[in-house]
């Protein structure tokens, strides 16, 4: 009787929390937007003192006002009017509302905006010629509109890598939207499958450890019998459904793992397996690098939507075969195209990136990019030449998660000091 006594006090409390912040004067105003659709209070970091997930009305077609409309979900964690906004252009789905590194940085409120054609922010008719960065950047330009209606202060908008490249294109049509922009590990990439890849790949790190990293590459594919097997029990056990017959997976971990070792730098050379490993060693190593999930079915409908703008307009990689050619049987081709879902349609726009690059090089102001110096997709980072106040940050050895906290000394406070200059904001070491 007791435990049912405090359940019901437990759960009169939430009851009592949610409905006194639903009658806030936030939660008002939001409410009384003519775009927003759907608006629930969400449990945020202690550090802000609202929470809020909310669906807003878009036009799949910002150029025809006739169109058709879908909801996009965003995240708002208010922590008071006065201070910044930093504005998350995720380039997936979004299914947190946590505190960003930068709004902890900036003590600021936060706003994190799914991207169009992901998780729940998806047409109802499924119309691929829409899922375009000018139609994706006029997503956010309306939530900027709407919430400056709110907040008056300094504007910062931000992403990481995917969402890192949707911040750049995002300033690129609406360069005014915001006052600083800050890109964390964003490729600029400059063709469909830019070769730009295979310089790097052939060049980072030691020629020591790229010998090693082949020579497991081609272990593994010549233990392709045992690994298989391998593949079968996990897949049996762990209920996995994979995208293509274990063959061609095994095949495809084996090309994608080098680029995947010095994206995400889990695996020191000195850890990669001789090629004399058993089997269950190769095959440890791999899934260490190469989750199994990115080869599933799931994997496909989580990230189709992904490739379709790769290979229409912001670019991807592919892969070198000449080392594995002998040991290949299912992959004859090195092109990651087959990731494209079925029936969407493919017309590579090779202006895109070229006028955003262009733009970002000679226009582009109050931009401060953070990169890893060993991450894969370093390869393809901004170059800036010098011809405005843009400033980029490279963390020697860092990989695909680095971030401001990622630096020290001199370099740290170099970015804090850009930041504050932009912001005419003083910021707490």
């Amino acid at each position: 009787m007791k435990r049912y006594f405090n359940l019901l006090f437990l759960l009169l409390f939430v009851y009592s929390i949610s409905y006194s912040q639903s009658e806030t004067e936030l939660f008002k105003k939001l409410k009384s937007f003519k775009e927003v659709v759907d608006i629930k209070p969400v449990r945020v970091d202690t550090t802000f003192k609202e929470g809020y997930e909310i669906f807003i009305k878009q036009p799949i077609d910002h150029k025809n006002p006739k169109s058709k409309t879908f909801t996009q979900k965003i995240y708002l964690s208010h922590s008071d009017y006065s201070k910044p906004m930093v504005f998350v252009t995720e380039g997936y789905a979004a299914n947190r509302s946590s505190k960003t590194e930068l709004a902890r940085i900036l003590d600021a409120n936060q706003i994190i905006v799914e991207h169009r054609y992901f998780g729940q922010s998806v047409p109802e008719n499924l119309d691929w010629k829409y899922l375009t960065i000018e139609q994706a950047a006029n997503d956010h330009h309306r939530i900027v509109e709407l919430f400056k209606q709110l907040y008056k202060s300094k504007w910062i908008n931000t992403g990481v890598s995917k969402g890192g490249q949707t911040t750049l294109y995002h300033r690129y049509f609406f360069p005014n939207d915001v006052d600083v922009s800050v890109p964390y590990v964003a490729p600029v990439n400059l063709a469909q499958e830019d070769p730009r890849i295979y310089i790097f790949l052939n060049s980072v790190g030691t020629e020591e450890c790229r010998e090693k990293i082949k020579k497991f590459q081609r272990a593994f594919l010549s233990k392709r019998n045992e690994v298989r097997t391998l593949l079968m029990k996990d897949a049996e056990q762990q209920n996995i459904q994979f995208a293509w017959d274990y063959d061609f997976v095994l095949e495809y971990m084996t090309l994608e793992y080098s680029f995947a070792f010095w994206q995400w730098g889990q695996t020191k050379c000195e850890d990669i397996p001789s090629p004399d490993a058993s089997a269950e060693e190769l095959y440890n190593q791999m899934k260490a690098s190469n989750p199994l999930y990115f080869f599933t079915e799931q994997a496909m409908k989580d990230f189709g939507p992904f490739y379709v703008q790769a290979y229409n307009e912001v670019g991807y990689y592919g892969y070198d075969l000449s080392p594995f050619k002998d040991l290949l049987v299912e992959i004859k081709d090195g092109s990651n195209i087959m990731l494209v879902p079925e029936g969407a349609k493919i017309e590579y726009n090779c202006s895109s990136m070229q006028k955003v690059n262009t733009w970002l090089q000679k226009e582009a102001s109050n931009i401060l990019y953070i990169y890893g110096g060993n991450d894969t997709w370093s390869a393809t980072s901004i170059q800036l030449l010098g011809e405005n106040n843009c400033v980029k940050m490279v963390k020697k050895g860092g990989a695909h998660g680095t971030s401001i906290r990622s630096f020290e000394g001199e370099e740290k406070e170099l970015i804090y000091s850009t930041l504050e200059k932009w912001l005419d904001r003083k910021i707490k070491r």
